[in-house]
C-alpha cells in the first residue's frame, strides 16, 4: 500500500520509530517496529537511537514513554485515545485517600496517568504486581486504579493489607461468568486464558491469568490446540501471527477497547508527517513518576 510505504519512508527520514500496542487495530500493528505491552514498548524505545517515538496506544502509555525517554520527541497519533481506567484516579484524590488512610504504600498500576505515577511509591505491571507488593516491607498497601488486578494480588499476599481503588478497566469488567460458562461447555477441550483485570469469578474459571504477553506465552507454549480468551480482543493479531492450527474465543464474542481501536493507518501516517501531538509533560513530574517507575522495573515480572 502506498500509505505504508509513505510510513516507512517518513520513518527513516525522521529517525522515528512507531510502538503497538497488542490491543491495536491489526493495520497498525502490522506496520510497527515494536509491538508489546505499555511498559516493555517503553523500555525498548528508551533503548533505541531514535529520535523520534511514536506511540499507538492510549495517552498513560505515551507518558510512560516520555518519562523514560525525556530527550525524545514522543507523539501519541489520536490526541484523544485516553484510558478511562487511568481516568478513574487523579492525584488529588490519591493524596486524599492515603492521607484518610493513615499513609499506606501507594502502588500504582503502570495503567495510571503521568501525574498519579508522581506521588505513587512504587508502580507495577500485571505481570509482576504480585511480586511487587511482596517484595514491601510496609504491611499496608493502596492500590491503584484497577480494584480487580488490586484483589488478585491480596488474594496471592497474604501478609498485606491491600486497600482497594474503585477503579477498573471497562473492557475486562465486561466479561461475564456466564458467557464463560456457556463456552467452556461448548468447547470442553479449551484451556481459559484470562487478564488479571477480570472480574473473580472469571479469573477462578481460568486455567491461567496473566499479563496480555503472559496470555501471549501462554498460548504459544501450549499443547493445546483450542482456548477461551479473556482480554482485548487485538491480542490474536499476534497469536494468530506466532502460532498455527489453533482455534481461539472471545469470551462474550467480543472485547473491544474504544479508544485502542481509535488509531488508524491516516492517523499514523499523519502523526509521523507533522508531528502531530506530541507528549509533553513538566520536568517536576518526569522525575517524580520515574522514580516509582524505576524502583518498579528492579521487580522480577511473576
Amino acid at each position: 500500500m502506498e500509505i505504508e510505504s509513505e510510513i516507512s519512508r517518513l520513518k527513516k527520514e525522521q529517525n522515528a520509530i512507531v510502538l503497538a500496542h497488542y490491543y491495536e487495530l491489526d493495520e497498525i500493528q502490522k506496520n510497527a517496529d515494536f509491538i508489546g505491552d505499555s511498559l516493555a514498548l517503553a523500555q525498548i524505545a528508551a533503548k533505541t537511537n531514535a529520535d523520534v517515538i511514536v506511540f499507538c496506544g492510549v495517552k498513560f502509555m505515551a507518558e510512560t514513554a516520555k518519562i523514560l525517554s525525556p530527550e525524545k520527541k514522543v507523539l501519541l497519533p489520536i490526541e484523544d485515545a485516553g484510558c478511562p481506567m487511568a481516568d478513574m484516579a487523579t492525584k488529588e484524590d490519591v493524596l486524599r485517600k492515603k492521607k484518610e488512610l493513615g499513609n499506606p504504600v501507594v502502588v500504582s498500576y503502570v495503567n495510571t496517568n503521568a501525574d498519579v505515577k508522581s506521588v505513587s511509591d512504587i508502580c507495577c505491571t500485571s505481570a509482576n504486581a504480585v511480586n511487587v507488593v511482596s517484595s514491601l516491607s510496609e504491611k499496608e498497601v493502596l492500590f491503584v486504579p484497577d480494584r480487580n488486578l488490586g484483589e488478585y494480588v491480596a488474594e496471592r499476599v497474604k501478609d498485606k493489607v491491600v486497600h482497594l481503588w474503585e477503579g477498573y478497566c471497562p473492557t475486562h469488567e465486561a466479561f461475564d461468568i456466564k458467557e464463560l460458562e456457556k463456552l467452556k461447555k461448548r468447547y470442553p477441550e479449551a484451556l481459559v486464558a484470562v487478564h488479571p483485570e477480570s472480574p473473580k469469578a472469571v479469573r477462578d474459571a481460568a486455567d491461567f491469568i496473566g499479563s496480555t504477553s503472559g496470555i501471549l506465552g501462554f498460548v504459544q507454549k501450549s499443547s493445546a490446540e483450542e482456548f477461551i480468551i479473556g482480554t482485548e480482543e487485538g491480542i490474536l493479531f499476534e497469536i494468530k501471527r506466532t502460532t498455527s492450527n489453533k482455534k481461539f474465543h472471545i469470551i462474550g464474542g467480543s472485547a473491544v477497547c474504544f479508544n485502542m481501536k481509535k488509531t488508524r493507518l491516516e492517523d499514523l501516517y499523519n502523526a509521523i508527517k507533522y508531528e502531530r501531538h506530541e507528549i509533553t509533560l513538566d520536568e517536576d513530574i518526569i522525575n517524580k513518576a520515574y522514580a516509582p517507575i524505576k524502583r518498579m522495573i528492579s521487580i522480577k515480572r511473576g
